[in-house]
């Protein structure tokens, strides 16, 4: 019998048995061409399916509110493909007269001039925003903050992984994380990081700024989720932020980290992106 007969057929029968594998660790193609709100910003279509919730099975690490790991059915959605920077931003506040973003602790981590900012920030994502400055933008763009589910599904993709872009630990070519305070360059250029994007092409969803989402925080609420749609508990005192910043190391750039903040809290190291429905 040939040999080079015997060793197609067996590459073929390997990789005929393997692409399953691959298969349920990639989303489905995009079908619907994403919406153009009034910022302009491109989204990404994160499809309807199930995918896990929280910390993988078999991991020893996260906090008690991540969780149980539970399936979860999200609808689909669209989601930014970057975060929300200062130059949209900046459209925004001219649009509507919304305030500028400031600190409201320390005024040194501001970055704008009062309602101007330097042509080489118009790239780098907002922060010194507040939950409420983010609902209002989302808004204005005719759109809308993203839930949590949604929000770690556009992280995630369909299958358990750590990081955006898999289980490989982090290293400076995936995201921006590990810094210090140096003003504007401590932020780095919206979709920079392209080894660093999400299965559904999302980039930063690690690193650079933490993002505000719609939900209010409940330490307990995997427990008791929804399997279809959750979007968090009815009321609270705190609001969900997650996917790290600037000053965060590997152990919290992790997809499934997450924090409860105040939601009028203003800070240098929070911004956001916004989500909106299939039509």
């Amino acid at each position: 019998m040939s040999v080079r007969p015997l060793l197609v057929s067996t590459v073929l029968c390997v990789l005929c048995n393997m692409s399953p594998l691959f298969a349920a660790d990639q989303p489905p193609q995009a079908l619907l061409t994403p919406p153009l709100g009034k910022d302009g910003a491109p989204m990404v279509e994160v499809t309807a399916s199930s995918f896990p919730m929280g910390v993988p099975h078999g991991d020893r690490d996260g906090g008690r509110d991540e969780y149980p790991r539970h399936d979860v059915f999200v609808d689909t959605f669209f989601i930014d493909k970057f975060e929300v920077t200062n130059g949209r931003y900046l459209e925004f506040v001219k649009a509507t007269g919304h305030r500028v973003p400031q600190n409201s602790k320390n005024p040194t981590r501001n970055l704008w001039q009062g309602d101007t900012i330097a042509e080489s920030l118009i790239d780098r994502p907002v922060i010194n925003v507040d939950w409420f400055d983010a609902e209002a933008y989302c808004t204005w763009a005719g759109k809308r903050l993203p839930t949590e589910a949604e929000w770690e599904k556009a992280a995630k993709g369909t299958a358990d992984r750590r990081f955006p872009w898999g289980n490989v630990e982090p290293t400076v070519k995936h995201l921006n994380f590990n810094q210090r305070w140096i003003g504007e360059k401590t932020l780095m250029p919206v979709g920079s990081y392209e080894a660093g994007k999400s299965p559904f092409g999302a980039y930063d969803m690690a690193g650079n700024v933490w993002e505000w989402v719609n939900d209010w925080y409940d330490a307990r609420y995997y427990e008791k989720s929804p399997a279809k749609n959750p979007k968090g508990p009815d009321n609270g005192v705190k609001k969900v932020i997650r996917g790290a910043g600037w000053q965060n190391e590997t152990p919290t750039v992790r997809i499934f980290t997450r924090v409860d903040s105040d939601p009028t809290i203003r800070n240098e190291s929070t911004g956001f992106r916004c989500a909106a429905d299939s039509k």
